[in-house]
């Protein structure tokens, strides 16, 4: 496989690492205020992400410096896209400025 093939694969490993990691935070979060074990799911949570997070960077690292700097770009391409994502369909209140009364 040649160097550009590897770079892409490292990129689009990167954004089904990012997709999975941010998902799967924000459907922690969610879950949590209604868990009867907050602490106990997003410590679970936290580390089945972590850990499937670092095993597709380590993997990415068998090519080289450039395929983990490439799936790093991608995982952080899929934060600003689901960000983005999720942000426009849970618009953040609008918040309302003190009155100063006279």
């Amino acid at each position: 496989m040649n160097e550009a093939a590897h770079l892409v694969l490292a990129v689009l490993a990167g954004v089904l690492l990012g997709t999975f990691f941010f998902a799967g935070l924000w459907w922690t979060v969610k879950r949590s205020m209604v868990s009867p074990q907050p602490a106990l799911l997003i410590l679970g949570s936290f580390l089945v992400r972590t850990a499937i997070a670092v095993g597709g960077f380590y993997l990415a690292v068998q090519g080289g410096w450039q395929g983990l700097l490439a799936c790093m770009g991608g995982f952080l391409v899929a934060r600003v896209l689901l960000t983005r994502f999720i942000g426009a369909q849970h618009p953040e209140p609008a918040r309302q400025t003190p009155r100063l009364s006279p």
